[in-house]
């Protein structure tokens, strides 16, 4: 493999797992709180369409503020249910990215109608940063990416700042492992949950207004692929770390990316084939993580 063509494939695995690791820093946080979110799927897919409707109607900013918007809407319907209610939080969340996936879709061809199919909007354009974009081989595919990009290499280290360090984080993970002591020390579980699948839908529709309005300048009936469960699989292969969780989506970006390594390599294979590997991934490395990882220890348990 050329160096042109090693630089290129960097370059889209960094693109490919830019929304991946905005929704996994999301659910990850939700987790830390106790609770799993499986309609994370739905949250990313309104977001998308969120962000469609939002920059159709104002700037792409406006975009990602409509996108982020749209998945706090489904985490509330979520967290009403699961938090409140005390419903089964697989159940519901397996509703909620129905209920996503299903929306959107109704919604799109309700407002677009046929004309749906050729629809497009304005995209933010990679922001190359001066002197470290041309470091050889990793200065384009790090530092010649949309801004939304670099907010991910700000967010990361915030957040593991902010759960090992601030008051909030601990109250956070107290709450995700141990809801009876934390109520004990005054910290109310249900509050706390709540704030985390509110940042949770936020992170998730951000993610899909990412692929809206920083990668493919349109919407698509279903577009979201998959991308949320393989987000809840990054958390767990990440180890509930922001760390763990950010190398991890650059993991699944890079077989993601695979797809365009082939096209410019001409690989004899079927096209089917690189756009399996990120699926096929999941099952190999989940699989093989079996019993050595360390989840929260009241995670997915309903509330008292």
């Amino acid at each position: 493999m050329s160096g042109g063509a090693f630089t290129a494939f960097l370059e889209s695995g960094v693109r490919f797992a830019t929304p991946l690791a905005y929704a996994a820093l999301g659910e990850l946080v939700v987790e830390r709180a106790g609770v799993i979110n499986i309609g994370l799927e739905g949250a990313i897919i309104c977001g998308a369409f969120g962000a469609l409707i939002a920059a159709g109607t104002g700037s792409v900013w406006l975009g990602f503020a409509g996108a982020a918007l749209a998945g706090v809407l489904l985490a509330a319907i979520f967290a009403f249910f699961v938090v409140t209610l005390k419903t089964d939080q697989i159940i519901t969340g397996t509703a909620m990215s129905m209920l996503g996936l299903g929306l959107t879709g109704t919604l799109y061809r309700t407002m677009y109608g046929t004309a749906g199919a050729s629809l497009h909007i304005a995209t933010i354009a990679p922001a190359p940063v001066p002197g470290l974009s041309a470091i050889p081989v990793i200065g384009r595919a790090f530092f010649d990416q949309p801004v939304v990009t670099y907010a991910l290499y700000a967010i990361v280290p915030a957040l593991a700042w902010w759960f090992y360090r601030t008051t909030g984080g601990l109250a956070l993970r107290a709450v995700g492992e141990h809801p009876e002591a934390a109520r004990g020390a005054g910290i109310s579980p249900s509050r706390v949950q709540w704030a985390a699948l509110l940042f949770g839908g936020a992170m998730g529709g951000i993610s899909g207004g990412t692929l809206v309005l920083a990668q493919v300048g349109t919407f698509a009936e279903g577009m979201s692929a998959g991308r949320g469960f393989i987000a809840i699989a990054i958390v767990v292969l990440g180890r509930w770390t922001p760390f763990g969780v950010a190398g991890a989506a650059l993991l699944f970006g890079a077989a993601s990316a695979l797809q365009t390594l082939a096209q410019t390599m001409g690989w004899g294979m079927p096209y089917q084939l690189p756009l399996a590997f990120p699926y096929l991934l999941t099952l190999v490395l989940l699989a093989s993580t079996r019993g050595r990882t360390a989840s929260p220890a009241a995670l997915g348990q309903r509330p008292a």
